[in-house]
């Protein structure tokens, strides 16, 4: 899944707990987590493709024969994608705040949707170090697939939108009638 999509998800989720909960979450930090992997894996080499791009050393954006490679890139992929890492991750933010730091949930759901939506190459090693296992899910650049998320999406937020327009109007209707 794209960092768009993700961040999509997240925000959708920690609003929706929001509504639910006496302890709501940090929205942006719910988010920062939730992009979180993407980004520990694939920043350097997207800035470092994006600089040579600018300042002429490549003509392209794209990965050439020959060229450098970032075969680290796996490895840190596998490590910010698996769920023993985020079991570990999270058990101490839990240590260290006396308290379960829910906005790192985030970078647990990140990893159950890429585990769904990621085959062959790009197949999440979700109990990495120990083992290598993944599911093969449906490939987030299946057309119909990409449209269906966004789609889905757009309903989600169009409800969280449509129920606070609805809890705003009932909370001042029920004011004025004081």
């Amino acid at each position: 899944m794209d960092i768009l999509a993700h961040s999509l998800c997240t925000s959708a989720a920690a609003a929706f707990v929001n509504r639910r909960s006496d302890r709501p979450v940090r929205l942006w930090w719910t988010v920062f987590f939730g992009v979180f992997p993407d980004l520990a894996s694939f920043t350097v080499p997207a800035v470092l493709r994006i600089w040579w791009r600018v300042t002429g050393v490549t003509k392209t954006l794209l990965p050439q024969p020959g060229g450098p490679r970032f075969d680290w890139v796996f490895g840190l992929c596998n490590c910010v994608h698996s769920l023993l890492i985020f079991g570990v991750v999270f058990a101490a933010a839990w240590a260290i705040a006396r308290r379960p730091v829910w906005e790192t949930l985030g970078w647990l759901l990140h990893i159950v949707i890429d585990m769904l939506t990621h085959r062959g190459w790009f197949a999440i090693q979700y109990l990495w170090p120990v083992s290598s296992v993944h599911f093969d899910g449906i490939p987030w650049e299946t057309g119909w697939f990409l449209a269906a998320t966004y789609a889905a999406l757009a309903v989600i937020f169009f409800l969280l939108w449509r129920t606070r327009a609805r809890q705003t109007n009932h909370t001042a209707a029920r004011a004025q009638t004081r």
